[in-house]
């Protein structure tokens, strides 16, 4: 291997030419490039700064990290020199510049970008980067490869066959193709089955859903061949044992693969790693932000987003597991907010986390709690807030649309609410509705030939019928009478008299929303809230004061640090529940909610419609392998089974969640519900970034559990180096695609990633078209060997070809740039020719294969100024008075409107009672789940019981945090980033160490129940353990480790590999340091996956038990 990091770690421009030319001896890795030293050592000649010619400039996103911020990228002959900030950009400057601020102008006006996103330049030249195709040559995992022409790589995996008879023990083995999976084609039979598939699952009655699979084996006679079990209709067809999973996947290439594998090759799996960042997060915002739809009757579409605070305004935060000095989408565009108003005294903000963070050590309170424990706070502030009714009862009290507008409140809850109660159980389940109190009649009649449901009053005194277009829900007014109302109703508003109910109505004992909360959150004392916590219950009440002090300019930030536990969901539920409280959702200071501007173009049914343009388009039905959306209950294997051995299931079903990563390799491992035949990753590397990830490399390495494995990213990483294939794939500096937002961010924005350089992988032909070597030409070839229909000749519709990635991302520019109104209402300004003319000089040095002037005004027609204003610039962004319109009184009380609400807005229902949960049962265990927040005991195995390792010495509670020099896998190879942290430390209190007679500086080792060596096995008779140095400081909880992610990488460069029989050495500072995921405790009962959240799905990082023992 090459030489160690140097002692000092002092990287230098210089240095790192040096790197970028060193052992790379084969053409299958980029390897040496003389053009790029060379222009790289000219840039820093010379006294005068030389990069500031706008024609030289080019403007896109970063994708260092997941924060997507805007960057203006400095290139001189075709080569990367420099890389800043994007000052048309939100992230990047406050505020943000002007969006018809001329490019002209622009030469000389940078903005800020942190460490990352400068260093991305090596990224793109990393020097182990792959350009040609790499084809498994040995075993799995063996790091042994041959290059392979594209063209036989295709043919390869669409036609399946002994792929690999040139390897010992699989001469005879034959792999199915794309071909032979792709079993069913006709889209029309695909709907009827998903539709007798629907009836199959809402069936209750067991012998009556037996008849009904024995009915569809009747009807579906014809293609029971193509299912993959027609006993087991659910599963749906054999196109479903394709899969699809990815890791850093943003919008543009999501719409690419969907068209794919979705409407092309027709398999429901396609999955995410949603659950690996922040999965509880995400679907318990999904939960709250479900609408009542009266068409169904049911609270569905509810997003997979969540909100943020808005830091930049509050008058008083409280971050929660989050620490946006170090990640968090923090360090480039929310730290200068919050240092600013910091300093002027403008802002005030409480810490809790085990670990003093960065932020921390500015905080106000830094309270370290004890890990898992962060929602019983939560639940203790909501019974103070509530009991010292510091609440916003006006807010609270708001039931529907109209009562929201009248108040000129931008959102409503169902805190008033009334939830039936069951009488022997006393359990809430069900709202309380119109027709249970028998005051309103259903009717049904037909309008222009549909069903119409509506619900009359039946009103006594001869008055007119008040019509609803739902079963209304009920609250009470002062006098406590019932009132009726439609949620989404725009027209009549009603407002609650009472809050916190507790009554019989009718024949119903019923409570509030409200009400259920407050006992949930007075099921234990404060003080017994905050023993649970490890916290002063006086400081839990101070806190709450301070929280309560501000009126709607409070907020709470929350993040993994809540999430990612086995009971991560309803932490998350709490923390809200205490911020909607104080009605803050949509306000400035408060809840913020992300934006994105349009790229379907159905928001202005045009310019061009992509829900129309999918010729051919598949209907994908059927079970996915990690069984989301669907409860177990209404399964076929559920009613199969004896009805003793029902619970616990298999492995967890998440009817409440989806992209569940850490379930999708497993669970093909187990074949549950039915066996994988073709796994398709891109950009991913779970093994690294999963707690117990370790635990996929034996189901990755067997053939027979997982017959196909093809990868596609820029380097080989620590999961596709088990693998069949190896598809290169270009840096984020050479492709489209399109960064969308995070809450963080309160104006309507669309970041736009374009190429920038010309791709270093070289060119295939596909569709005739020469194009660069990278995912969207994998795709397109495996398109056109099928002939797929939505793809080539025709393919975005009559006329309109899709042959080349141009064809989709510039028609995705044209809708960013139209806008979401007809007629160009809301349309950005023409470029002018000025503008145009500097467009196409920074573009002068890119191919024809991926910039051709031609091309690209052929496809955009009569929008072409307007798509160059849009890439001109990096993408659109809302005007910063529009994200922050006006002035306000900040009262801090709730007594009337002191402030104007955010300009990006949610606008719609919050939930805090989840009536869909009454109708959830947990899979481990048959039990329904909570419809509120409440508390769980975190470390809960899959069965419901608590993990408690400690009896055999595991007695410290491991956590992770971020380093702002490092993400988890796409930095490793940034040799600048070194020179800030060369490695990385456990962190240990001083009382801890002192115990076990450790210090600063020593070598330890991690282990836990689930792997008690301490070690990474890698399957290919190489293992390492799970050993690094320690650092003791004051600033971490007693009984808590925590360790920095992105360190300690065995592939990415960083270890020797043999490709056409030549061995490539690896970089030992890629080595560095140690990666404590493989010590994270896997479940007892399922014992291949990490721990979990049952509800809200996240891969539990934070409730292991580990031993650190001196090595």
């Amino acid at each position: 291997m090459n030489p160690k990091q140097p002692e000092n770690c002092k990287i230098s421009r210089r240095d790192f030419l040096k790197i970028a030319g060193a052992g790379t001896a084969t053409a299958a890795f980029v390897g040496s490039l003389p053009q790029i030293q060379s222009t790289l050592a000219k840039s820093g000649e010379g006294s005068a700064y030389n990069l500031s010619d706008p024609a030289k400039q080019l403007y896109s996103i970063c994708q260092q990290c997941n924060t997507q911020c805007g960057i203006k990228v400095k290139v001189v002959d075709g080569v990367i020199v420099k890389i800043e900030g994007n000052p048309y950009s939100p992230w990047n400057m406050v505020p943000h510049l002007a969006y018809d601020t001329p490019v002209a102008d622009m030469g000389t006006v940078d903005a800020p970008l942190c460490p990352k996103g400068q260093a991305g330049m090596q990224s793109a030249y990393d020097p182990f980067r792959i350009k040609q195709v790499l084809k498994r040559a040995g075993k799995r995992g063996e790091n042994k490869w041959e290059t392979i022409p594209f063209d036989k790589a295709i043919e390869e995996i669409v036609e399946g066959g002994k792929i690999f008879a040139n390897v010992p023990g699989e001469e005879n083995r034959e792999v199915e193709g794309l071909r032979a999976l792709r079993a069913l084609t006709d889209a029309q039979v695909m709907k009827d089955m998903n539709s007798a598939i629907g009836k199959i699952r809402s069936e209750k009655d067991f012998d009556k859903k037996r008849e009904l699979v024995a009915q569809f084996k009747v009807d579906f006679k014809d293609h029971l061949d193509k299912m993959i079990d027609p006993e087991h209709p659910d599963f749906g067809p054999k196109n479903n044992q394709i899969l699809y999973f990815w890791g850093r996947q943003k919008g543009g290439r999501a719409d690419f693969v969907h068209r794919l594998f979705g409407s092309g090759l027709g398999t429901t799996n396609r999955h995410g790693h949603t659950t690996v960042c922040q999965g509880s997060l995400y679907f318990s915002g999904k939960s709250m932000s479900d609408q009542w739809d009266a068409a169904t009757a049911k609270f569905t579409g509810g997003s997979k987003a969540y909100w943020q605070g808005d830091t930049a305004s509050a008058d008083f935060v409280i971050f929660v597991g989050a620490s946006p000095f170090e990640g968090n989408y923090g360090p480039t565009n929310r730290v200068p907010r919050i240092t600013e108003r910091l300093a002027s005294g403008d802002l005030k903000f409480a810490v809790i986390d085990p670990r003093l963070s960065k932020i921390g050590g500015k905080a106000w309170k830094w309270l370290p709690n004890k890990p898992g424990t962060e929602g019983a706070i939560a639940l203790a502030m909501i019974q103070w807030v509530i009991a010292n009714e510091r609440y916003d009862a006006k807010y609270l009290a708001l039931a529907n649309k109209a009562a929201s507008s009248n108040a000129k409140e931008p959102n409503w809850s169902n805190a008033s609410w009334l939830v039936k109660i069951d009488p022997e159980k006393g359990t809430p389940g069900k709202f309380l509705r119109g027709s249970d109190l028998k005051l309103v009649e259903k009717k049904e009649e037909e309008v222009d030939g549909k069903k119409v449901v509506t619900y009359l009053t039946t009103p006594s005194d001869g008055a007119e019928p008040v019509v609803y277009a739902t079963d209304p829900f009920v609250v009470l007014d002062a006098d406590s009478n019932p009132v009726l109302f439609d949620p989404n109703d725009a027209e009549n508003p009603v407002t609650a008299g009472q809050l916190l109910v507790d009554a019989k109505v009718g024949e119903f004992p019923v409570k509030s929303s409200m009400q259920i909360l407050n006992e949930s959150a007075n099921a234990k004392t404060i003080e017994e809230w905050a023993e649970i916590a490890g916290m002063r219950a006086k400081d839990i009440e101070e806190l709450a004061f301070e929280f309560t002090s501000h009126g709607k300019n409070a907020c709470v930030d929350i993040h993994r640090g809540v999430s990612q536990h086995t009971n991560g969901y309803y932490n998350v539920i709490s923390w809200y529940n205490l911020a909607l409280l104080i009605g803050n959702f949509d306000w400035r200071g408060g809840q913020v909610w992300a934006s994105t501007y349009d790229l379907s173009g159905a928001k202005a049914e045009g310019p061009f419609v992509f829900s129309k343009a999918d010729p051919g388009a598949l209907a994908p039905f059927g079970l996915s392998i990690i069984r989301h959306d669907v409860k177990y209950e209404e399964s076929t294997i559920f009613m199969d089974l004896p009805e003793d051995q029902r619970y616990p299931a298999k492995r967890n079903w998440y009817p409440l969640a989806s992209d569940v990563y850490q379930e999708i390799i497993p669970s093909a491992g187990d074949m549950y519900p039915y066996p994988i035949k073709a796994a398709f990753m891109y950009m991913g590397s779970p093994v690294y970034s999963l707690p117990g990830g370790h635990t996929w490399i034996e189901i990755l390495r067997d053939v027979e559990k997982l017959p196909l494995f093809v990868a596609s990213d820029i380097l080989v990483g620590e999961t596709s180096m088990y693998a069949d294939y190896i598809f290169p794939d270009v840096s984020y500096l050479e492709r489209w695609e399109f960064g969308g937002s995070h809450p963080s961010i309160t104006f309507k924005v669309q970041g736009v990633r374009q190429p920038l350089i010309a791709p270093l992988t070289g060119t295939v032909k596909v569709y005739g078209q020469e194009m660069a070597l990278q995912w969207e030409a994998m795709l397109l070839a495996i398109a056109e060997k099928l002939e797929l229909p939505n793809f080539g000749s025709n393919g975005l519709g009559e006329g309109v070809d899709f042959t080349h990635p141009d064809d989709l991302y510039l028609r995705m520019v044209m809708n960013l740039a139209y806008g979401e109104k007809a007629e160009f209402e809301d349309a950005v300004p023409e470029a002018t020719p000025e503008e145009i003319d500097i467009f196409l000089k920074a573009r002068a040095h890119l191919p024809k294969t991926v910039f051709d002037p031609d091309r690209w005004q052929k496809i955009t027609g009569n929008l072409w100024s307007r798509v160059v204003t849009v890439l001109a610039r990096g993408g659109r962004f809302q005007a910063y008075e529009k994200g922050y319109p006006g002035d306000g009184v900040r009262s801090g009380s709730f007594d009337e409107p002191y402030i104007t609400p955010t300009g990006v807005k949610f606008g719609k229902l919050i939930n805090m009672y989840l009536e869909k949960n009454t109708g959830v049962k947990y899979s481990g265990t048959g039990k329904t789940i909570s419809p509120i927040a409440t508390y769980i005991e975190p470390a809960t195995g899959f069965d419901g019981t608590v993990i408690d390792d400690s009896g055999d010495g595991y007695d410290l509670k491991l956590i992770t945090y971020r380093e702002i020099a490092q993400t988890k896998s796409r930095t490793q190879g940034n040799y600048w980033l070194k020179a800030l942290l060369p490695e990385n430390f456990l962190l240990m209190n001083a009382s801890d160490a002192a115990e076990r007679g450790l210090k600063d500086g020593d070598t330890v080792r991690i282990s836990s129940a689930s792997n008690s060596n301490g070690e990474w096995d890698f399957g290919n008779g190489k293992k390492r353990s799970i050993a690094g140095k320690l650092k003791v400081v004051e600033g971490i909880r007693p009984g808590v480790v925590s360790f920095p992610l992105g360190f300690g990488h065995w592939a990415y460069g960083s270890q020797d590999i043999s490709i056409d029989g030549i061995t490539i050495a690896g970089d030992d500072r890629r080595y560095e340091g140690f990666h404590a995921n493989a010590a994270m405790r896997t479940d007892p009962l399922v014992t291949n996956t990490c721990l979990l959240d049952p509800v809200g799905a996240s891969a539990v990082f934070y409730d292991t038990q580990v031993k650190v023992e001196k090595v």
